[in-house]
């Protein structure tokens, strides 16, 4: 039995809204009276604010990427919506990661804290994947999403994983430079598209 995706969709939006804010929460107000003023205080909060907005930016990706395909969804069924819980699970752990790394990024355990906060991504990655099979194999896409446009999305989704794997490795001995290999996917799900062929094209030629 299939539904539409309105409820799906305002479910899903929900969580990813309280997700997202849930991030802030990290950042502390520095105590007054600290020893060196609260100009001090503030600036050395900036493990903080780089975790914050490295994940404020993941997650905002990845609710554009959700809306994006359930576009391309005609009707959900019963192991759509499973495949679709898991996927939030993976969102909500979010901000877990986000508070180690803001609390460890400037120690010696930074290697640790960004390989922890990496390889949360490659659970989320291969969530994505599971919710992307779950539509595939349910035929549950509209009837002008085509073989290409699938093609194009499951290269995407197996990419991801396995990029997300190295940033980790990279992350236990460079810290930044795995996060910075983590962040490089924004690129790959900014110009994924869910878009058919079709509408790629009417596009281009507008």
């Amino acid at each position: 039995m299939a539904e539409g995706t309105a409820r799906v969709e305002a479910f899903s939006d929900g969580v990813f809204a309280i997700a997202i804010t849930l991030l802030i929460l990290e950042i502390r107000v520095p105590h007054a009276g600290a020893e060196h003023g609260l100009w001090a205080g503030l600036v050395a909060l900036w493990p903080s604010y780089v975790a914050f907005v490295l994940s404020f930016f993941v997650i905002l990706i990845m609710w554009v990427n959700h809306h994006e395909l359930i576009r391309l969804v005609r009707a959900v069924g019963y192991p759509f919506l499973f495949a679709n819980g898991l996927l939030l699970l993976t969102v909500t752990f979010v901000p877990f990661p986000t508070a180690v790394l803001a609390e460890h990024l400037a120690t010696p355990d930074a290697p640790a804290a960004s390989a922890f906060y990496c390889g949360t991504f490659i659970i989320n990655a291969l969530a994505w994947g599971l919710l992307f099979w779950t539509i595939v194999r349910g035929r549950l896409y509209r009837s002008d999403v085509d073989a290409a446009t699938i093609e194009r999305i499951q290269r995407a989704y197996v990419a991801g994983p396995l990029v997300y794997a190295v940033s980790t490795l990279v992350a236990l001995k460079q810290p930044v430079l795995g996060l910075a290999l983590n962040a490089s996917l924004w690129i790959l799900w900014i110009r994924l598209g869910y878009r058919t062929t079709r509408e790629a094209m009417e596009r281009r030629a507008a």
